[in-house]
């Protein structure tokens, strides 16, 4: 379904921020250079790309909304990055608050 498309996707552009962060060139991409000026930085840009989201859901277009949604979640996984915190952390946390731990643990074991 459309949730498991979206886990799907953040996790393939989380990949995708960790490999852009692994070049260390930070003119080879607009992710880089976000992510050498640091977690200060990202954490504003979070926060302005939050605003812009939060005038959509009040005013804007479904389309409008969708698109800040999708900055929002990108500028996400980038401060998350410049953090050093894994996208698997987080999905542990929403996992534990669901119930789900257990689950979870088992669904990603692998036979071996």
């Amino acid at each position: 379904g459309s949730a498991d498309l979206l886990g799907q996707i953040l996790n393939a552009l989380s990949n995708t921020v960790d490999a852009r962060a692994a070049e260390g060139d930070d003119n080879a991409s607009y992710t880089a250079k976000l992510l050498a000026k640091g977690p200060k930085k990202t954490a504003k840009k979070l926060g302005e790309e939050a605003v812009e989201l939060a005038i959509a859901l009040t005013s804007e277009s479904d389309e409008n909304v969708a698109s800040e949604t999708a900055d929002v979640l990108y500028h996400l996984l980038v401060a998350l990055r410049s953090r050093g915190v894994a996208l698997d952390e987080v999905a542990r946390v929403l996992a534990d608050r669901q119930g789900m731990s257990g689950l979870v643990e088992k669904a990603n074991r692998t036979d071996s």
